[in-house]
């Protein structure tokens, strides 16, 4: 299908990536229908050790696209507790299929850029349906990661050769 968007204008989007969040997002519980747009070479070429961001874009609306990215990049811990009545609808998840995403706040001043560790994202890779949650630990709504980022960076360049390129 062909997807209007405000930030990357018109997408093809395969209908097989078409991921439905049946509540919508918390406050949006009228856009339903979302796909995950990112740049696939830079994912393949990172691979595991992504810390890209991406955008969850709604296919019901072309202005409405959230950044997200995996919490596990940053936290490799991050294992929330979630009430399992609430994944229920997405089908049977395991660690194969479950894909969590946390979204991202990118404010004027970049020390500040923070993910949602408090409401991620559940999604069901072989149903394509997702929730968003909030989850029953005291993660905070906005987790600074500037300088995990930065930090996460430098010392994947120098395993790689890159430092000071």
């Amino acid at each position: 299908m062909k997807a209007e968007t405000r930030v990357f204008g018109t997408v093809d989007i395969a209908d097989e990536k078409i991921i439905t969040l049946e509540t919508g997002m918390i406050g949006l519980p009228l856009f339903k229908k979302f796909a995950l747009i990112y740049d696939e070479e830079k994912a393949a070429e990172e691979g595991k050790n992504a810390t890209s961001i991406m955008w969850l874009q709604s296919l019901d609306d072309p202005e409405t696209a959230f950044p997200v990215m995996v919490p596990q990049t940053v936290i490799p811990d991050y294992n929330p507790t979630v009430n399992e009545e609430i994944l229920a609808p997405l089908g049977e998840l395991n660690a194969e299929n479950m894909y969590i995403l946390v979204t991202v706040t990118v404010p004027s001043k970049i020390e500040d850029l923070s993910i949602n560790l408090k409401a991620p994202i559940v999604i069901n890779a072989d149903t394509h349906k997702g929730v968003q949650i909030i989850v029953e630990d005291d993660f905070p709504v906005k987790f600074k990661i500037y300088d995990l980022v930065k930090d996460k960076k430098a010392n994947d360049d120098s395993k790689d050769g890159k430092a000071g390129e």
